[in-house]
C-alpha cells in the first residue's frame, strides 16, 4: 500500500532507500480511490525511529494510505526537536472531530509507573474513548496495549522479576482469525518490557480473544470487539538493530541488564543480529489494514 506522507518528513529518505512504496500529494490526488486515513499516536521518545519502523510496515499493500501523526499536548517530548513536532505532528484538539479508518497507539517507556501517574494519562484515556466512536480499528503496541487492556477491560499489568527482553517463540491460539492469515504455527517476535499482563485473566475475560501467546513472554496478540481493538504486547515493528541499541544504551547507563534472549548470534553482542521476525511483521500489518480497516471501514463516514 503506497503511503502518502509529508514530502519533507525525514523518514521519507530512509524509506525510499529501502524501496518502500511512498507517494507524494500530487500523485495521490490523481488516483480515483478513497485512501485509508491512518492516525499514529507516537508516544515513543525517539519518534523519528518509530516513524520509520511503522511507515515501513504500512507501505507494503496495494491501496493508498494517508498518514497523520498525533502527539500529546499534556507532555512535551524531550528527545524530538520542537521543529519536527510542529512540522509533522498535530494535537488531539485539532483532530477530535475527524474520523479515521485506522489508528496505531505506540508503546512508551513509562511501564514502571502506575497508569494514573503517567503525566498524559488523562489525555490518553480521552483519546482511547474517542477512538471507539471515531476509528474503525485501533492497533495498540507494547505499553499502548497494556494501557488499552487496563482502560477498556480493567486488566492491570504487573512488574516482572527480570526484564522480558529478546526474541521469543509464539504459538497460535486461533489460527482462523483473519489477522493471523498466513502465520506459521510458531513464529518469532521481539519483546522489551519490565511488566506483563496475566494470560489467564485475558483468556477468562468475556470481551477478549487471545490470538497468539508465548510460553515465556505470555499473551502476545489480543483482539476485542471483532477487531476494532487489537493489542500487541511486543514489538514486531522493531528494526534488526533496535534491541542492540537498547542494550548498548542501558549498559552505558550502568544498568544491570542481561543480553537480549536469542538475539545476538552466539550471544556475542559484537555480532550483527539477524532479523527473524520481519515477514510476520509485514504480514500482521498487511492483514490488519486489509481485513480490519479496508474491509470494515465505511466509504463515507457519517
Amino acid at each position: 500500500m503506497p503511503i502518502k506522507i509529508p514530502y519533507l518528513l525525514p523518514a521519507r529518505e530512509v524509506l525510499e532507500e529501502e524501496n518502500i512504496f511512498i507517494m507524494d500529494e500530487n500523485r495521490a490526488n490523481t488516483q480515483d480511490i478513497r485512501p485509508l486515513n491512518i492516525l499514529i499516536l507516537n508516544l515513543m521518545p525517539e519518534k523519528q525511529k518509530t516513524e520509520v519502523q511503522i511507515l515501513r510496515l504500512l507501505g507494503n499493500t496495494p491501496l493508498q494510505v494517508n498518514i497523520s501523526f498525533l502527539r500529546t499536548a499534556s507532555y512535551e517530548s524531550k528527545n524530538t526537536s520542537p521543529y519536527h513536532l510542529e512540522q509533522f505532528y498535530t494535537s488531539f484538539e485539532k483532530i477530535k472531530n475527524n474520523k479515521y479508518d485506522g489508528m496505531i497507539i505506540t508503546g512508551a517507556p513509562v511501564e514502571l509507573l502506575n497508569f494514573e501517574d503517567v503525566q498524559y494519562w488523562k489525555e490518553l484515556t480521552d483519546i482511547m474513548e474517542w477512538s471507539k466512536r471515531n476509528v474503525t480499528s485501533t492497533l495498540h503496541i507494547c505499553w499502548g496495549a497494556q494501557a488499552a487492556l487496563y482502560h477498556h477491560f480493567k486488566i492491570n499489568k504487573y512488574e516482572l522479576e527480570n526484564k522480558c527482553y529478546g526474541i521469543y517463540s509464539h504459538y497460535l491460539l486461533d489460527a482462523s482469525d483473519k489477522l493471523l492469515r498466513g502465520f506459521d504455527d510458531n513464529f518469532l517476535a521481539p519483546h522489551s518490557r519490565h511488566t506483563n499482563v496475566d494470560t489467564e485473566e485475558i483468556m477468562k475475560h468475556p470481551d477478549l480473544t487471545l490470538l497468539a501467546a508465548s510460553e515465556e513472554a505470555g499473551a502476545f496478540i489480543i483482539s476485542a470487539d471483532n477487531g476494532r481493538q487489537i493489542m500487541i504486547t511486543g514489538h514486531l515493528e522493531y528494526d534488526s538493530c533496535t534491541l542492540a541499541q537498547e542494550y548498548s544504551r542501558d549498559r552505558a547507563k550502568g544498568l544491570d541488564i542481561h543480553l537480549p534472549l536469542d538475539y545476538f548470534p552466539n550471544n556475542d553482542p559484537n555480532s550483527k543480529p539477524l532479523n527473524s521476525w520481519r515477514s510476520h511483521a509485514y504480514l500482521l500489518f498487511s492483514n490488519w489494514l486489509n481485513y480490519y480497516v479496508y474491509q470494515q471501514t465505511p466509504f463515507e463516514w457519517k
